[in-house]
């Protein structure tokens, strides 16, 4: 029996039985969907995460309290940063372009008759350089106002729909921290979740505003930094050190009591966590593609159970042991590769419609689709090879002779 010959009758046997067939592919149909889909799911987010923290500079630090572990877990600072750290690294650094204070408290915001929780941060004009945001209505207050302590108030740009308006209503407008009115002079645009520091439900007021008339301290939550240049990272992180540990009075055999991050660091952190969770995610949607495996191998021992004497009748005529064993494998392969296209247009549609009805973020990978449909084919070679060996195996006299 000729090779075209044999793969003629392989898929005039799967068109003889059109509806098994389609059942069949299915599950292959549905595991290598769920194959991209997830991983669609997983490349989307991080290449979110990636945007975003590169949307923030890559020449952005930050300096964070020192963290007091016990039994591996960080449970407290045990070494605070303060204001005069702040001082000491803006006035003894060559290499650092912006040190901007952030000290932080959660407060209860007030507007008309509605009332929020959200973290209020007191800082300088500053930020909004460092971290890359613009302003979307009004202004960002001026080095006078914190000098002077002015209630002014910066709302990122969640916070005017927590309060059901727009930015450029709410200017002009007052609200109120812990019951101290403020008035808003400014909207700052909506960036997303960086994962450094920012999450666009904070609201910013003048540094001295916030040191003398809420918080009532001088301790930060961190220092954000915008060194000088791309190349000149190292010695800036270098630089933060040396200033800090002579400001923290340590000796050289004691460890920091603060901690250096700078994006670049959140970001491989991210990156490596997100990887995890992809993998996992097309872990999970593999297992759908075993499954669809082994309905086909079910199917194709049933098909060999019904089709002995067909077998028999082959083999009596010429076929040989490999015709039989290739046509059964041919099969297989043929029921997988189709589930695996559809499975191809099934995973691409379901990206599609996450990212639009959903709106979450998706990036479709070629190599996915390349890995999953290759998957699909080796899913049907390695469950349909033992039905066809059996297949192969079966005595031609007792193939005629099966009822």
């Amino acid at each position: 029996m000729l090779l075209w010959e044999t793969v003629r009758v392989a898929l005039a046997a799967l068109r003889a039985n059109t509806l098994r067939s389609l059942l069949t592919t299915l599950g292959v149909n549905i595991g290598v969907g769920a194959v991209i889909t997830m991983v669609a799911l997983g490349s989307g987010a991080q290449r979110a995460i990636q945007d975003r923290i590169t949307s923030l500079g890559a020449t952005l630090l930050s300096v964070l309290p020192g963290q007091d572990y016990r039994g591996g877990v960080a449970v407290s600072a045990f070494m605070p940063i303060t204001y005069a750290d702040d001082t000491a690294l803006a006035n003894h650094s060559r290499f650092l372009m912006n040190v901007v204070p952030e000290l932080q408290r959660n407060a209860q915001i007030g507007f008309g008759n509605q009332n929020i929780n959200e973290d209020v941060i007191g800082t300088t004009p500053d930020f909004v350089t460092v971290r890359n945001y613009t302003v979307a209505a009004g202004r960002m207050f001026t080095a006078g106002e914190n000098a002077s302590r002015r209630r002014y108030a910066v709302l990122e740009g969640q916070i005017p729909d927590l309060f059901h308006t727009t930015a450029a209503e709410m200017i002009g407008r007052t609200i109120e921290i812990r019951g101290i009115p403020f008035e808003v002079v400014g909207v700052l645009a909506a960036r997303g979740y960086t994962g450094f520091g920012s999450s666009d439900d904070d609201i910013l007021i003048p540094f001295e505003t916030m040191r003398f008339r809420i918080a009532g301290t001088d301790r930060l939550r961190t220092i954000t930094i915008k060194a000088a240049s791309v190349d000149s990272m190292n010695l800036a992180m270098i630089e933060i050190e040396g200033v800090l540990r002579r400001q923290h009075k340590l000796r050289p055999d004691q460890d920091n009591n603060f901690r250096i991050r700078s994006a670049g660091d959140v970001l491989s952190t991210l990156q490596a966590t997100s990887d995890t969770f992809k993998l996992l995610l097309a872990g999970v949607a593999a297992v759908s593609l075993i499954v669809g495996g082994i309905g086909i191998m079910n199917i194709m021992i049933v098909t060999v159970t019904e089709r002995t004497r067909e077998i028999g009748v082959r083999m009596a005529m010429g076929a040989t042991r490999l015709n039989i064993l290739f046509q059964f494998v041919v099969e297989a392969i043929v029921m997988c590769l189709a589930g695996g296209a559809a499975g191809i247009v099934t995973g691409c549609l379901g990206a599609i419609l996450l990212s639009r009805l959903a709106h979450w973020n998706t990036l479709i990978s070629p190599a996915a689709v390349l890995v999953a449909f290759g998957f699909s084919a080796l899913v049907g070679l390695f469950f349909g090879i033992w039905p066809a060996r059996r297949a192969a195996r079966l005595d031609p006299i007792e193939a005629l002779r099966y009822e």
